[in-house]
């Protein structure tokens, strides 16, 4: 009986330990379909294991409609203990200002310089030489998703390409299904043409423009044929009534539509629906044109608080998003690469073994959203959903308004 009073002292004890040292924190990002939903419950469910609580803060809709609200708390004096963003100039000014955490300490301890590949990725949080966020994985924007069904449907072949899918689109059309499949938020448009610019403008166009910011390039001819193809697409997606981007993967999953550009995330989707690499649908990187990928992504910034507990669980939910474990289970999830160089991804699906390959090869891309500042970003979007949904724009107009806007970026 003595002994079985101790070991319940014990017990309540270490109980009552754990619960006192328990922090909450609460966590804010725009993953909420389905694929997103799924990885993002890995995080939450490894944080909760370390006795801590995720306390989730999804915003509902794109990032285009989280981050205003999100950095709105942060300025606002209420900022939630960490978030979501995309690695590179997002977060400048709030770092600027000196209301993120200052990460550099966790970075060290784990080795992140040594793992992180890219490492640009990790230079993306970097400022002054001090790191503010962790990255979480590497997300590709040009792809192109095919469905197997719609194409059984219409009694063609699967394209391998581009260009094969611009020929296959009447087909398609006759058998009263969507060729190309497309949300109507600005920053979904936005993408595709990045990715049509890699696939026919090529990757030396791509970097002159949104890396060096060079005006003449994107006034040239080279370009007018990106505008060209681009102007060609936004006829394909006629009828293709959908707001949100995984509406638009939906399409696709259900043989409604016979493709979509986007990036890797669709991939969450499709495995949430049960669908198979390779079986049910087809995955093209670089459109299947340039096998080729530019590495943007996500990141977590820690917002500063004035308590050291909530410090202490901040920077143990940073180590915790980096550790080979947790990448391992939350890309699988998620449909994206990792950002450590040094995991086990055997379990990977066919696209993501594409993807995992051509990042050997180092045949990477820096993402253009990089390049730019918020406002810049902001006037592509515009430009692009603008030019992609008004047909009576043409592609002299277009073009003349996308060199204005390269000629003044910052």
């Amino acid at each position: 009986m003595r002994i079985l009073k101790t070991a319940l002292a014990v017990t309540t004890a270490l109980s009552f330990t754990t619960l006192a040292n328990a922090t909450d924190l609460e966590v804010t990002h725009w993953w909420t379909s389905g694929g997103e939903a799924a990885a993002v419950a890995e995080f939450a469910k490894a944080f909760d294991a370390t006795g801590n609580k995720w306390v989730d803060g999804a915003i509902a809709g794109s990032g285009g409609t989280a981050r205003p609200i999100i950095i709105s708390r942060i300025l606002g004096g209420d900022p939630m203990h960490a978030t979501q963003l995309n690695h590179g100039r997002q977060a400048e000014e709030l770092v600027e200002a000196g209301l993120m955490l200052d990460l550099t300490d966790v970075a060290e301890a784990g080795g992140w310089r040594d793992v992180v590949n890219p490492v640009r990725l990790l230079d993306g949080c970097t400022s002054d030489g001090k790191v503010y966020c962790v990255p979480v994985n590497i997300h590709s924007p040009q792809w192109l998703w095919l469905s197997h069904e719609a194409y059984k449907t219409a009694g063609i072949d699967v394209p391998s390409d581009w260009f094969q899918f611009v020929e296959s689109a009447p087909k398609l059309t006759e058998a009263g299904i969507v060729p190309l499949a497309m949300g109507q938020q600005s920053w979904q448009t936005n993408l595709a043409f990045g990715a049509i610019m890699v696939a026919v403008g090529g990757t030396d166009l791509y970097l002159d423009v949104l890396t060096n910011k060079n005006a003449e390039a994107a006034a040239s001819a080279e370009m007018t044929k990106v505008f060209e193809a681009y102007a060609a697409a936004r006829l394909l997606s006629e009828g293709s009534n959908v707001q949100d981007w995984n509406q638009a993967t939906n399409l696709v999953i259900t043989g409604k539509a016979g493709g979509q550009i986007h990036g890797d995330w669709a991939q969450g989707e499709f495995q949430v629906a049960n669908q198979v690499a390779g079986t049910d649908y087809t995955c093209l990187p670089g459109l299947g044109v340039n096998e080729i990928i530019a590495t943007g992504g996500d990141a977590f910034y820690f917002p500063k608080q004035d308590d050291p507990e909530i410090e202490k669980a901040q920077k143990e939910l940073a180590a915790l998003m980096i550790s080979k474990e947790v990448q391992v289970a939350f890309n699988l999830k998620k449909g994206s690469l990792p950002i450590r160089g040094d995991v086990d991804l055997s379990a990977a699906n066919d696209c993501m073994k594409k993807g995992l390959a051509i990042l050997a090869a180092g045949n990477v891309l820096p993402d253009g959203v990089n390049a730019f500042t918020a406002d810049t970003q902001g006037q592509l979007d515009d430009l692009m959903v603008e030019f992609w949904n008004d047909t009576s724009i043409t592609v002299e107009d277009a073009q003349s308004r996308y060199v204005g806007i390269i000629k003044d970026a910052d």
